[in-house]
């Protein structure tokens, strides 16, 4: 019997993952159109239909949901082996600051499979505002930090871009508004830029809004978004299951990308911190 493709069940995974083609494509060194053909071969290969497609992006079907579990075993045994065959053995202590932007619900699995493919490698993950990151460069309480921008066409900082996601103007299911009256925002305090971001835009246009909630984080953002409290903008992973784009939201100004970055690394930094953060680039993308 004829094995499977790791690189098509790689693809499959980043996809399911992302939860579209074309943020999973940048991660992966591939157009859409390749992308979507690697797929098109691995169901025909399975025999089953893998992932439901819409307007909106993907998700696995039960079929597919099965089929990522097997997935991530043989990529995580497949890097084993290599790095087995390449003497790499990462052990150690090491602290990660991560944007609490990035992919909120995939973190714990992210740490779950490092867990299981480097057992003596201890992370510890702190989650901060980008801003803070970026501030502690080079003397914060942290080895390697993860930061968000936004890609807004001025000169990029310093950095090792690991992904590259759509920002979304976003609503709980729940949600209704008339149009005469002001745009309930639900907004982070003014030390994340994106949230002044959000609100120099809406301002820019001319559109009325009102700061009807205040949450201290990226989580309880997501909760007033499913609650229907009001409206806001994330970027797509960390969009809730629950909330989504609907009227008004077409109607609201056009956003730009935001890129996620390791930051360099520092002078005089040990080896081990180098070696992980060269493996961090292909997981966090």
């Amino acid at each position: 019997m004829r094995p499977f493709d790791l690189e098509q069940l790689r693809s499959f995974v980043a996809v399911a993952e992302a939860g579209s083609l074309s943020s999973a494509a940048p991660g992966l060194f591939r157009s859409q159109s390749a992308l979507s053909e690697q797929l098109r071969k691995l169901e025909e290969f399975a025999g089953v239909i893998l992932l439901h497609r819409g307007k909106k992006g993907v998700r696995p079907t039960p079929a597919g949901e099965r089929l990522i579990v097997h997935a991530r075993e043989m990529l995580a045994a497949s890097d084993r082996a290599l790095e087995d065959m390449r003497g790499l053995d990462l052990a150690g202590e090491l602290r990660l600051a991560v944007t609490d932007y990035f992919r909120p619900t995939a973190i714990a699995e992210m740490l779950r499979r490092l867990r299981r493919r480097y057992p003596k490698l201890r992370l510890h993950v702190a989650i901060r505002k980008s801003l803070q990151i970026e501030w502690e460069a080079q003397d914060g309480d942290f080895d390697i930090g993860l930061s968000m921008r936004i890609v807004d066409g001025r000169s990029l900082r310093e950095g090792i871009p690991v992904r590259r996601e759509a920002l979304m103007w976003v609503a709980g299911r729940e949600f209704e508004h008339e149009p005469e009256d002001p745009l309930p925002l639900l907004s982070l305090p003014q030390d994340c830029s994106l949230q002044r971001f959000i609100r120099q835009v809406l301002e820019t246009h001319e559109i009325p809004y009102v700061l009807a909630h205040s949450a201290s984080g990226v989580a309880g953002l997501q909760s007033a978004l499913v609650a229907g409290l009001g409206v806001s903008c994330l970027n797509a992973s960390a969009v809730p299951k629950d909330a989504g784009t609907c009227r008004p939201l077409d109607l609201l100004p056009s956003l730009p990308e935001v890129e996620f970055s390791l930051l360099p690394p520092r002078v005089g930094e040990a080896t081990l911190v180098g070696e992980v953060r060269t493996m961090l680039v292909s997981e966090l993308g």
